[in-house]
């Protein structure tokens, strides 16, 4: 073989993917923040008053608005990026980054719902039914990361 499949090279080679789709997911974070706007659930967005006006109540997870969310979510992808790419940080970065994604399922199920309700569309229908699923390989995925490759053995360390 030209390349020899080692745990720890697998490894690695995995968390880089990882890395690159977090960093590209960085990025359109800030670049295109109407991407994330719909799997943002309402009930976590503080509605800002205007001029003069004193604010609605919010619901209690209400601390951010909906941009802030979409730029708080994108710098922990950044960090959860660099992390994952250092051996020493890659356990608790792949576990945060795990925990992380299934945090963004109730996104997800926010806008599969508001999508199947009155105001959806058959196109806002379609994309968020193809998106949720997306979730459980990403939450996998992540998880492996939390392996330390394999022993030479043959069983994984972790």
């Amino acid at each position: 073989m030209f390349f020899p499949r080692s745990g720890r090279a697998v490894q690695n080679l995995s968390a880089a993917g990882m890395s690159a789709l977090l960093l590209a997911s960085a990025m359109k974070h800030f670049r295109d923040p109407a991407f994330y706007r719909p799997v943002v659930p309402d009930y976590l967005c503080r509605e800002d008053a205007g001029a003069g006006q004193s604010p609605a109540p919010a619901h209690p997870l209400a601390l951010l608005s909906r941009d802030e969310w979409i730029a708080v979510s994108g710098l922990l992808e950044l960090a959860a990026a660099v992390a994952l790419l250092v051996p020493f940080t890659r356990r608790p970065a792949a576990t945060g980054t795990a925990l992380m994604f299934t945090a963004f399922l109730a996104g997800h199920l926010d806008a599969l719902r508001r999508a199947y309700g009155s105001q959806g569309t058959p196109v806002q229908r379609k994309v968020h039914t193809l998106r949720l699923p997306l979730q459980a390989p990403l939450i996998a995925w992540a998880w492996s990361l939390r392996t330390r490759g394999m022993r030479a053995g043959g069983g994984a360390e972790l």
